[in-house]
């Protein structure tokens, strides 16, 4: 059996940050995933800015290379479109210039991005052994650690401390931590390639299409290089279900019919299967901590229910994970109690933005409110990019949430 401090079961965004952090503090550690890299991932692939920073706070380098090597998009900046098909372009950085500004966020295929993030693992190898190719399927709390291993017992690891981060369907989510699938606080979400898309703003924005069908959903289509793009949609599981929609047919459905997207897509050809995942939303305050173990990315329940990013949260994940776990080692303290600290570190930076992010996606189920508020935009600079900054600034979340904001908007028209 092997044996580490650290065992870290997946190596996507939230696992392999951790690991990184980890290797930064001088600790070593074990990373397990049952896939072989590079591998697919269904995702819309956006990457925000927080993604380009913990690259940046962890290696400085390591944030060179990704913007040196990785195949991807450079993204300037969101296409918001309403209900009613008013749209309003804004950068995600005011009067930015493509030739002196770096970008402050990018399109870039999971498949890439997991695998740019796996090579760093394995340069770090001194620090770091990476096991790809083994699920993880038994876990055993022992009173010195955890042991984990595959369903035949051929591969075994005890390790002081875990650090789960296996994604949406993790099994230890469900069974040891005790967290279930609420469908008021999942969204169910589709993914297919696409090449030949017309209609692209000129310096790829990515695009967020609120179809009344859809709310507090959205279509999104995502500009990638080579002419491609990622195209999905998502819902609210409970929609889903008491509506009966079949996400796949209402996409290329919405594809076929629909005459905007309909001359959009007259050419293009889907070049991927069109394949669905689940995203479970941080709208709910949950324990991701417990004795010897911590929750990391979409098994800790953190995708914004509002943008649907998750890539971001999980590395905030995988930085504070890897904290406490050199906190812990260091005083030798691995209960529920001593790791509450990665709980209050991991939702005093991003609670706040989560559930405001989940007061705006009631907010835009209410198509009418929302072509109002698309309609002023148009017609005010000012709220233009206040309605923009809402994807990523929570302070401007926080007046959008207000029915002051509103009741002023009215007087001042």
């Amino acid at each position: 059996m092997m044996e580490t401090d650290v065992c870290i079961i997946g190596a996507g965004p939230g696992g392999a940050t951790a690991a990184l952090q980890l290797n930064k503090l001088g600790i070593s550690c074990v990373v397990v995933d049952k896939a072989v890299f590079p591998r697919d991932k269904v995702c819309g692939d956006g990457l925000s800015g927080k993604v380009i920073m913990h690259l940046q706070r962890i290696d400085p380098e390591m944030a060179q290379r990704f913007r040196d090597t990785v195949v991807k998009e450079d993204s300037w900046g969101v296409r918001f479109v309403s209900p009613g098909r008013l749209h309003i372009d804004v950068p995600y950085k005011p009067n930015y210039s493509r030739a002196a500004d770096l970008p402050e966020g990018f399109v870039c295929k999971r498949m890439e991005f997991d695998n740019f993030l796996v090579q760093e693992l394995k340069r770090a190898n001194t620090n770091i052994r990476l096991f790809e190719g083994v699920s993880i399927d038994k876990y055993e709390l022992k009173d010195d650690g955890y042991e984990v291993s595959d369903s035949k017992g051929d591969f075994k690891v005890k390790a002081k401390l875990l650090i789960v981060a296996n994604g949406a369907h993790s099994s230890f989510t469900k069974e040891v931590a005790g967290i279930k699938m609420e469908p008021e606080y999942y969204a169910a979400g589709i993914r297919a390639y696409y090449k030949g898309v017309t209609g692209m703003q000129q310096d790829s924005f990515i695009e967020l299409h609120f179809l009344k069908s859809l709310l507090p959903g959205y279509l999104w289509i995502f500009p990638l290089p080579n002419g491609e793009a990622n195209v999905g949609m998502d819902m609210l599981s409970e929609d889903v279900r008491t509506k009966k929609v079949n996400l796949k047919k209402l996409l290329t459905d919405t594809i076929a019919n629909d005459p905007i997207f309909q001359e959009r897509f007259k050419h293009a050809e889907m070049v991927s299967p069109l394949e669905g995942y689940g995203l479970p939303l941080g709208s709910k305050k949950r324990p991701i901590s417990g004795n010897r173990y911590m929750l990391a990315g979409d098994a800790a329940y953190l995708i914004d229910p509002f943008t649907g990013e998750g890539i971001g949260n999980a590395m905030y994940c995988g930085v504070y994970a890897a904290n406490q776990a050199a906190e812990a080692l260091k005083t030798n303290s691995f209960s529920a109690e001593a790791l509450a600290g990665y709980d209050i570190a991991v939702y005093r930076s991003l609670w706040p933005e989560l559930q405001l992010s989940h007061r705006l996606q009631k907010l835009v189920k209410y198509p009418r409110l929302f072509n109002w508020l698309m309609k002023a935009a148009t017609r005010n600079k000012q709220l233009q990019e206040l309605v923009s900054c809402m994807f990523y600034e929570m302070d401007i979340r926080k007046k959008l949430t207000r029915p002051s904001f509103y009741f002023k908007l009215l007087l001042n028209r």
